[in-house]
């Protein structure tokens, strides 16, 4: 199938031929001409697939042309990072069009932004809470929307969304067309599907919680902290393979300690993102490593969303995401487009059996490799086995109630060898 083939008007023809699209994917194929239709949309596919442009595409076309000075159009995503790569998407996609649009969101001030809604727009992209606080101070009249969209409904669930996507649909005209895109489909997003979806077209390019094909996975079992690091750095040091590389962490203070090795130890430009960072430290850092200017990008999840780059070579899990779905949304920042890419993940005893549910979710075994022999593994540390031990005991509870931890076990289990030799 051709854009041509899909009905769209010159405009976006043009427009799309500058961004360098060559043929619809899947998702486009399937989902834009039942957007055209006017029908409510669940769209169930991977990153990287294109679903960006699967709804942008058929809204850019209904809405035409600038009209009134409240938006048409309303545009829902978890994370500004998002927020700011859906809205370069749009402003190339709307290039021939005379639309309007602002992106809203959270961590900045308000005052510019409230400058670009009053100057009247077609299209409001943001986050949930910026937008409803514009809402609730008058700067934001939402009595005009006729399109809901919501994307990345499944880590809008994880972040505890939920509230304010009910407040938003609370006061939107009842009379609309919805369209609600995710990766996976967990219980949560299957709940907000049926409060506010009517009679949808579900499209699902892949089975949910699929891994691209264009991505190879691996994993190592890795003891523990210190041998985590070694493999790190021996994989890095490969600079003519490992090319440009995101390394995916749990939390802000690992974050920030690995990014500070890697500049001790590698030599190569690299950057950090996580809550804590500034907004425009955390866009500089995405566009240096867009540009090409570092190699390696330190990340916490809450930027697993908002990375469009091309060309990753690699994604390495140096820690395990506890949220099993964001696995996959971590992967997908490699192979994008149709590229190769591989994933990496380590794993000590205890992400182990967080690593064989993320294998049930993705129905697939992942590959183990043996860690090289150039690598050191360290003995591991009595506080940090302990630590371990308690996650083992935590997991086996959680899946268990009666479960009564190692030391429990091993307490009952001398106690019988004392009775039989008795």
């Amino acid at each position: 199938m051709t854009f041509e083939e899909l009905k769209l008007n010159k405009q976006l023809l043009n427009a799309v031929a500058e961004s360098g699209y060559k043929e619809p994917t899947e998702i486009q194929a399937k989902a834009i001409p039942q957007i055209l239709a006017g029908h409510d949309i669940l769209g169930i596919a991977q990153t990287g697939t294109g679903k960006t442009a699967a709804y942008l595409l058929p809204l850019i076309y209904k809405l035409k042309f600038a009209q009134g000075q409240h938006p048409r159009a309303i545009i829902l995503v978890p994370t500004r990072e998002l927020a700011l790569q859906i809205g370069e998407e749009l402003r190339r996609l709307s290039k021939y069009t005379d639309l309007r649009f602002a992106v809203l969101y959270g961590g900045s001030g308000t005052k510019l932004q409230i400058e670009a809604v009053q100057k009247g727009i077609d299209i409001v992209l943001g986050t949930p809470g910026r937008i409803i606080e514009l809402y609730l101070s008058g700067e934001l009249i939402l009595k005009t929307i006729n399109t809901f969209v919501l994307d990345e409904a499944d880590r809008m669930m994880d972040m505890g969304f939920m509230p304010q996507i009910r407040k938003l649909l609370e006061v939107l005209p009842r009379k609309r067309q919805n369209l609600l895109f995710s990766a996976t489909m967990p219980p949560k997003v299957i709940t907000l599907s049926e409060e506010f979806l009517e009679f949808p077209m579900r499209i699902e390019v892949t089975p949910q919680a699929t891994t691209a094909k264009t991505v190879d996975q691996v994993l190592y079992h890795v003891p523990n902290l210190k041998t985590k690091i070694n493999l790190l750095q021996y994989l890095l040091n490969k600079e003519d393979e490992f090319t440009r590389v995101i390394v995916f962490v749990r939390t802000k203070k690992h974050a920030d300690n690995i990014y500070k090795f890697i500049k001790r130890k590698v030599e190569d430009e690299v950057r950090v993102i996580h809550a804590n960072k500034s907004q425009n430290s955390r866009i500089n850092a995405i566009e240096a490593f867009r540009q090409g200017k570092i190699r390696v990008l330190v990340a916490t999840d809450v930027a697993a969303r908002g990375i469009d780059i091309s060309m990753v070579s690699h994604v390495i899990n140096f820690d395990v995401p506890l949220l099993y779905e964001e696995y996959v949304h971590r992967i997908g920042r490699t192979g994008r487009a149709n590229q190769s890419g591989k994933a990496i993940m380590f794993a000590n005893e205890a992400e182990i059996l967080h690593v064989k549910k993320i294998e049930k979710l993705i129905r697939m075994a992942l590959p183990v490799e043996p860690i090289p022999d150039e690598v050191e593994i360290a003995q591991t540390e009595f506080e940090e086995q302990q630590a371990i031990n308690r996650e083992i005991d935590n997991i086996r509870k959680k899946e268990n109630p009666d479960f009564q931890g190692a030391f429990h076990e091993k307490k009952r289990g001398k106690s019988r060898a004392f009775k039989k030799r008795r």
